[in-house]
């Protein structure tokens, strides 16, 4: 991947940079999107539960093949392609039955390369095994929780976790926030890095570039009055005596959220 930067003729162009992809096809596979309708932050009863979403550019939704289900019957890569419903690449695979389904293309994956799901594939990147096939020490992404649910974690540009160890029936997993955690060793995992690496070191320059993708403007709880925030009000740029925390009082930066879980017994090292 290389990283465009722009010669500054507007003052929005001085910051701006944007990601070169090695995309071999303008318009995706028809017979795999569909409509996607916007929620803007909404959930079923019309209410907003995540604020700053709205507006954006129309898109479709790629239907990407998560669980890599098609055992033992190799597929050729036909094309790298983009994705506007996430930051990393997708690969049109062409399967030797005719099926045609979208994966999520790691570094290294190539038009014309071949790629296989099973126990029995090879260890290269694109290809999809159960933890207990995968050498220890190997980068995976796509990696299920559930045998049969489908990839659940990594699966966003540049992400990889990392099978580090196996202990019964459990293999012991780094995943990329940090956290070590146990996953059942029937789960499967796809070889290699997400492409797409520099996708968080792009500068967009400008808020209209954020709009397009669906990000509203935020307004500082400092800049509010007191009867919008508890960190309105106050002369100048005080923040009103309050520790940082949301519109509803709910202390952030440090305070834990996360409920108990089951699975937490599974989780050897949290994230930092």
């Amino acid at each position: 991947m290389a990283l465009k930067k722009y010669k500054p003729v507007t003052p929005t162009l001085r910051y701006k940079t944007s990601i070169i992809g090695n995309f071999t096809r303008e318009e995706p596979e028809k017979s795999l999107t569909k409509g996607i309708k916007k929620k803007s932050g909404r959930n079923n009863l019309g209410r907003v539960t995540v604020r700053h979403r709205g507006g954006g550019h129309k898109r479709k939704y790629r239907i990407i093949d998560f669980k890599r289900d098609k055992t033992g019957i190799p597929g050729r890569i036909a094309s790298i392609e983009y994705d506007p419903n996430r930051t990393a690449w997708i690969a049109l695979t062409v399967y030797a039955d005719g099926e045609k389904r979208y994966i999520l293309a790691p570094s290294g994956l190539k038009v014309n390369d071949y790629v296989t799901s099973g126990p029995e594939s090879e260890i290269k990147p694109g290809n999809c095994l159960p933890l207990k096939n995968i050498p220890v020490g190997t980068f995976i992404h796509n990696i299920e929780l559930k045998k049969g649910k489908g990839g659940e974690i990594a699966r966003s540009a540049g992400c990889a976790g990392q099978l580090v160890a196996r202990e019964d029936n459990y293999g012991i997993v780094k995943l990329p926030s940090g956290e070590i955690r146990k996953i059942r060793l029937e789960c499967s995992a796809t070889i290699g890095v997400l492409d797409n690496p520099d996708n968080e070191i792009v500068s967009y320059g400008k808020a209209g570039r954020r709009r397009w993708l669906g990000r509203r403007p935020r307004v500082r709880g400092v800049a509010m009055n007191p009867i919008d925030h508890p960190m309105g009000g106050g002369e100048g740029k005080s923040s009103g005596g309050r520790h940082p925390c949301s519109p509803w009082g709910m202390p952030a930066k440090g305070f834990k959220t996360r409920k108990k879980k089951l699975s937490d017994k599974l989780i050897i090292k949290r994230r930092k």
